[in-house]
């Protein structure tokens, strides 16, 4: 795309799985930039924040896209034989983390999450090393519990997300019929436990739950106007979890953005979003 930096496709091998890494360059003269690691929604890939990406280096950041496991670049894809979920997407985190690690010493590590990829960001901090990353920008996310949904508007979401986990179940794989793409039947069936609980799964045997209330991390918490999938009262659920973090609360607004917005649109309206990212950042300690 016209006036966007190339990226570079790498892969990260991760227990079976090939994980899609884009590298965006350094912004020109700031070798040190502080380093935006993106993690997307469901079924979206990675290309598709590219104008994002680029807001974000026009800003002054690094910028890495990742594909989640399944999707894009990334493998396998899902199946029936797969039974990967909340707690491996939160591992691919720190697989990726690790494996990026040579050109992330001495930098500053946002990690920003979009709707899925924001609660797998939060479950990485609570389940695994937090002290990788220095700050957390959640982005258009939220727990989709029932209940938290304004109006009459959360009877539909429950027997909404627990007929695609029934189907999930049923055909051993979520076909992506009208939602959310191709995805493994364990990703479905944790994320709709979040959609009939509002409470994070037990993962791996861990109660993820209480181990957020553990995270210590900085966030920086937005949530987008006319947000179709994770309305404001979504993400303020998410935040109340938060309880030992420090949280800066930020709702980006249609009068902000100047153009119309809603759960996937954000992304080609970002310049004002990622300029406060990027003062996000610059606030953090540096390491």
């Amino acid at each position: 795309m016209s006036g966007e930096p190339e990226y570079t496709q790498e892969f990260i091998d991760v227990d079976g799985a090939r994980i899609g890494v884009q590298t965006y360059p350094d912004p020109a003269g700031v070798p040190d930039a502080p380093v935006v690691l993106i993690w997307p929604a469901m079924g979206v890939r990675a290309r598709y924040y590219r104008p994002f990406a680029a807001a974000l280096h026009a800003a002054g950041l690094s910028v890495v896209v990742v594909d989640l496991r399944g999707t894009g670049e990334s493998t396998p894809a899902p199946g029936r034989s797969c039974r990967y979920g909340y707690a491996e997407l939160a591992g691919d985190i720190a697989a990726v983390l690790a494996a990026l690690k040579p050109r992330l010493d001495g930098r500053t590590r946002v990690l920003l999450g979009h709707s899925l990829g924001g609660q797998v960001a939060v479950l990485h901090q609570a389940l695994h090393d937090a002290d990788a990353v220095d700050g957390l920008a959640l982005v258009a996310v939220g727990l989709p519990w029932w209940r938290g949904y304004p109006g009459r508007r959360g009877w539909g979401v429950l027997p909404y997300t627990q007929g695609i986990a029934a189907i999930a179940r049923l055909l051993g794989v979520w076909p992506g019929w009208g939602f959310g793409g191709r995805q493994a039947r364990g990703v479905i069936r944790d994320w709709a436990y979040t959609a009939r609980t509002g409470r994070f799964p037990r993962l791996d045997g861990v109660d993820a739950e209480s181990a957020v209330r553990s995270v210590r991390t900085p966030v920086l918490a937005v949530s987008v106007d006319d947000d179709q999938y994770t309305p404001h009262a979504t993400l303020d659920h998410l935040c109340a979890k938060l309880t030992a973090a420090p949280v800066t609360r930020h709702r980006y607004t249609v009068a902000e953005a100047g153009a119309p917005l809603d759960h996937f649109t954000w992304v080609r309206a970002a310049a004002p979003l990622a300029a406060r990212v990027a003062g996000f950042a610059a606030a953090l300690p540096r390491r």
